[in-house]
């Protein structure tokens, strides 16, 4: 007995058959009818040549030819369109950063093959017109086959591209069948090795469009601007019927000839900044056609990438399409939210990371303004770990697959302002494959750049393109002085081009750190024309418990035996679209507007960092807080707007400060310069802050800071009181200030480690803080004594195994009513590595669950996470101060504060102040229990409120993928002092 036969096109090289040559996407008054909605559904376990006559439109879903009952087999459903099966309870999701789920044996793939049957009825609108019709997919995930009425349409690969098919000659009068058979794995899945979840099925929109025989087959828009001159140029390349005019209205262009370039004067140009668009329509006798035109000029041009004459900042992204609910399925709405928030966080570039998008977000990329890189869709990054053998780059085998694919990420796209480059692919090694690809993009569109990141002699490409390269070497990289290739004629060649990180600063749970090193690099050097964050979502697929927790699962939460964990979780977005504290970070960190007030001089210096836009649709405005340190804030009064002349892209100016209000600076001060928009843009409304800056105004009193401990009256007590505080004179253990009864007080030197500090793709700090035991710290009491008006209980804090070791001094005293508390410690023996924190670490109830304080806020930061922190007066709750990474870690820091207040409900609480100031995080777990979950919703809150006052952090770093912390945010193992005070409250 033979087994079932596998269609041969599943391990075919050939990418299709029976498809339609790729065109571009616009909008026509040609008939069309969606089909998207409702389908009929099953899915099979392997992947077999016959059918069972599903694909006839007579054929009844309740029972299966030769089946005996209608529960024998694959049962049919409902399942939307688009969608993914496995979001929808059919199968599983499963992830892969790097390595292929099936066996490395290419062309062929596993017997055992999710495949997918697709029905779906449509009537055929009573006018619709006899003559050519096309059915349109936009994307199927991996390989799928088509009929229609019964007979077979033909197959296409390529899950992120569009395919069409001809069936005008099979269309019916009335009711029509359209069946589709999808299949998880084909000989094209080596082609899409991309890092993202492996999901099946039709995913993007169907749509069947008439195309009218005297129509439009094709178009092609040129539109040129001249940065000299100020004018444009349009030439529309129309395929199709003969004598198609072309008209723009609003620049007096009406039923001018099309294929011939026209001089339409002054226009005003398209860019990220000014996104300008004129509405372009195309009429031939049997159809009129609709797009939108940008006039933009791209070139390399002095070793740097220009647009309509000036080179670019690329503040950028990398976006995968993700929703936690639908995948890659993602609605218009989840898109234009995307936009809009990259353009309210200062971001102007997008890479399509690793793939061609939905077209719909390359028309919002169009509208609303950023600069895109799209990606042709190809990766083949699990032959990396075979040395690269076998790898289809360079298989001639694949030439017509990787042809194929540049040509319809092209052709598709040709008309959107927004592209500025084509990317051949991410990570695919290199080889004549590649070679092949830049070629035909030259040859057919040269008014765009190349690139691909793997072409590291840049041979073939137009701009040197790398991941992840350490400051170090991005400033080599910037000065000209990088390693050289292996030919002198090479070497030569790649010094000349301009160089972006097409990813950098992984943002992957807490972080990323090191951004503002990198951006100043970007800034100094001409040659370094930015980068792009990896990335901007997390993949968390939504999950909910029987009790309605909701959670977000990421890889290995179902039953992969294959997986990555959670390194589909690395985007600066949570899965539900929440900014986390590395986007307000980056926000900062790319600014458009540079304001360093200077109240020494009186002065406020302000740069205007945008590439093409001046400053006069911005509003300057000042304001002055104080916060004295032993008593509550306020905001003087003293805050206006500030008179700035209008500055030109890249121009800086000097304005004077307003004369400051009597009393600023008598306590701590600052003042903070706001700039907003001054009207509505499309992207955000007035008012919207799009840069700060923030001075000290004076300084405060530095005997404020550390009052000299006065007598106390406990001397002598076996629980001696010490102003508020009481104290356990055996151990040394706090045990209460004024009423508030309190856990132990304890050295801390552990932090749940961060993804970052955990670097499974990078140098791990947190395998060096395991090895040496920093999360099972012992302590012994070496003495407890009064020393002159100070109790000091002096311990050791070390690991089990080791010999290495930390002496702590806390000296205790009182002052103006308060407790004072000085921590010391001084590191002994030979440390392997950095300190993840020291401070201290002290339990509270949980009713002090109110928190207010002065410093730096309101969001979390880190030592090289803390550009969006801006010092002020702030209030949360414990809950509200946590930041819920898909893998819990440390988080929820905020840094540099004054003081701080915990109260309950009634009012009552407790007061700590710094000397000068501290970090602190507050939780309701301990470090143990974050550094043990796997997910938020296992963290358990244990009826205590766990604070943490910190002197000082290991910074994050992006070492998840990525380069180290930067050596002046590590915390070597050292001499440490954390000063604090405090004060019982209500």
């Amino acid at each position: 007995m033979t087994a079932p036969a596998k269609p041969a096109y599943l391990e075919d090289f050939a990418p299709s058959r029976g498809v339609r040559p790729p065109r571009a996407r616009f909008t026509t008054d040609a008939p069309s009818v969606g089909l998207t909605g409702t389908w009929r559904f099953r899915l099979h376990p392997r992947a077999e040549e016959g059918t069972d006559g599903f694909e006839e439109p007579g054929y009844e879903e309740t029972v299966a030819p030769g089946a005996a009952s209608a529960t024998e087999g694959p049962a049919w459903c409902d399942l939307p369109v688009p969608s993914h099966w496995q979001m929808h309870g059919h199968g599983a999701p499963a992830y892969t950063n790097v390595v292929y789920p099936f066996p490395v044996d290419p062309p062929y793939v596993p017997d055992e093959n999710p495949t997918g049957d697709y029905r779906r009825g449509f009537d055929l609108p009573r006018e619709w017109p006899d003559g050519p019709a096309v059915l349109r997919f936009e994307g199927v995930d991996s390989c799928f086959r088509v009929w229609l009425n019964g007979t077979e349409l033909g197959f296409a690969t390529g899950s992120r591209l569009a395919t069409e098919f001809d069936v005008g000659h099979l269309l019916r009068p009335g009711r029509n069948t359209l069946a589709v058979r999808v299949h998880q794995w084909s000989a094209a899945s080596y082609l899409e090795d991309q890092d993202m979840w492996w999901l099946s099925g039709i995913f993007r929109d169907v749509a069947l469009i008439a195309r009218p025989e005297d129509g439009v087959a094709d178009l092609a828009v040129h539109a040129a601007y001249d940065a000299e001159t100020g004018t444009g140029t349009l030439r529309v390349d129309v395929d199709g019927a003969a004598g198609a005019v072309v008209s723009v209205p609003e620049l007096g262009l009406e039923e001018a000839e099309a294929g011939v370039e026209h001089r339409v004067g002054a226009v005003e140009p398209w860019s990220a900044e000014a996104p300008r668009l004129y509405e372009l329509e195309v009429r031939t006798p049997g159809e009129r056609v609709r797009t939108r035109v940008g006039f933009r000029t791209v070139e390399l041009s002095g070793g740097r990438i220009r647009v309509n004459g000036r080179p670019l900042l690329l503040r950028g992204v990398n976006r995968h399409e993700w929703h936690p609910d639908h995948g890659r399925a993602v609605p218009p709405e989840t898109m234009r939210e995307d936009v809009l928030l990259m353009k309210r966080h200062n971001i102007n570039a997008v890479r399509t990371s690793h793939y061609p998008p939905h077209p719909d977000f390359l028309d919002l990329c169009d509208e609303l303004g950023l600069w895109v890189i799209d990606e042709c869709d190809l990766e083949t990054h699990g032959f990396e770990l075979l040395g690269w053998k076998g790898n289809p780059s360079d298989d001639p085998r694949w030439r017509e697959a990787y042809l194929d694919r540049i040509r319809r990420t092209v052709a598709r796209d040709r008309n959107h302002p927004s592209v500025i480059m084509w990317s051949l692919g991410n990570e695919a090694g290199t080889g004549r494959n590649l070679e092949a690809m830049a070629a035909w993009v030259r040859g057919n569109d040269p008014s765009r750049l190349v690139h691909y990141e793997g072409d590291r002699d840049s041979r073939y490409v137009d701009v040197y393109s790398r991941m992840y390269a350490p400051h170090a070497e991005v400033e080599q990289i910037g000065a000209g002085e990088e390693a050289p290739t292996d030919g002198p004629g090479a070497d030569a060649h790649r010094r000349a081009l301009p160089f972006i990180q097409c990813e950098y600063g992984h943002a992957m749970g807490t972080g990323p750190g090191g951004l503002e090193e990198y951006q100043r690099l970007f800034e100094r050097y001409d040659r370094l024309q930015g980068g792009f964050i990896w990335e901007w979502i997390d993949h968390g697929i939504r999950r909910e418990e029987a009790d309605g927790t909701e959670w977000f699962a990421y890889g290995g939460d179902f039953g992969e035996p294959l997986h990555d964990e959670n390194f589909v979780a690395d985007g600066l977005l949570l899965p539900d679209r929440t900014p986390s504290p590395g986007l307000a970070a980056y926000a900062k960190t790319i600014e458009p507007v540079r304001v360093v007030p200077d109240p020494a001089k009186g002065t406020v210096a302000i740069a205007n960092t945008w590439d093409f836009r001046d400053t006069s649709g911005l509003e300057f405005r000042w304001w002055v807080s104080e916060g004295s340190v032993f008593g509550p804030p306020s905001v003087v009064p003293g805050a206006g707007r500030l008179d700035v002349p209008v500055l030109a892209p890249g121009e800086t100016a000097e304005v004077p400060l307003p004369a400051l209000p009597e009393g600023a600076g008598n306590g701590e001060s600052w003042i903070t310069v706001s700039v907003t928009l001054a009207k509505d843009e499309p992207w955000a409304e007035a008012g919207h802050e799009l840069a700060w800056g923030q001075a000290r105004v004076g300084e405060a009193p530095e005997a404020a800071h550390t009052p000299a401990p006065v007598a106390s009256s406990g001397t002598g007590e076996s629980v001696p009181r010490i102003g508020p505080g009481e104290i356990d004179a055996r151990t040394g253990d706090l045990l209460s200030i004024g009423d508030v009864r309190v856990g132990p007080l304890a050295v801390d030197l552990w932090r749940a480690p961060t993804d970052n500090d955990v670097a499974r793709h990078g140098v791990s700090v947190e395998r060096g803080w395991r090895a040496a035991g920093l999360h099972r710290l012992t302590s012994r009491l070496v003495s407890l004594d009064w020393e002159g008006n100070e109790f000091v209980v002096r311990k050791r804090v070390a690991p089990a195994a080791q010999g290495f070791g930390m002496r702590v001094a806390y000296r205790w005293g009182t002052a103006d009513g308060r407790l004072l508390l000085t921590v010391e410690g001084e590191a002994e023996g030979e440390w392997p590595g950095p300190l993840p924190r020291f401070g201290v670490h002290m339990t509270l109830p949980e009713t002090l669950d109110q928190v207010e304080w002065f410093g730096g806020g309101p969001g979390e930061a880190y030592r090289d996470v803390a550009q969006a922190a801006r010092v002020g007066r702030y209030s949360d709750t414990v809950d509200g101060l946590q930041t819920p990474y898909l893998r819990p870690q440390e988080n929820g820091n905020r840094v540099d504060a004054r003081w701080l207040q915990l109260r309950g409900a009634e009012g009552r609480g407790l007061r700590i102040e710094g000397a000068p100031v501290f970090d602190f995080a507050a939780r309701r777990w301990d470090t143990a229990a974050l550094d043990a979950a796997a997910h938020t919703h296992e963290l358990e809150p244990d009826e205590r409120v766990h604070l943490y006052l910190d002197a000082e952090h290991q910074g994050i770093g992006t070492a998840s993928c990525g380069p180290e912390t930067l050596a002046q945010h590590r915390l070597e193992a050292g001499n440490h002092v954390l000063r604090l005070a405090f004060t019982p409250v209500g």
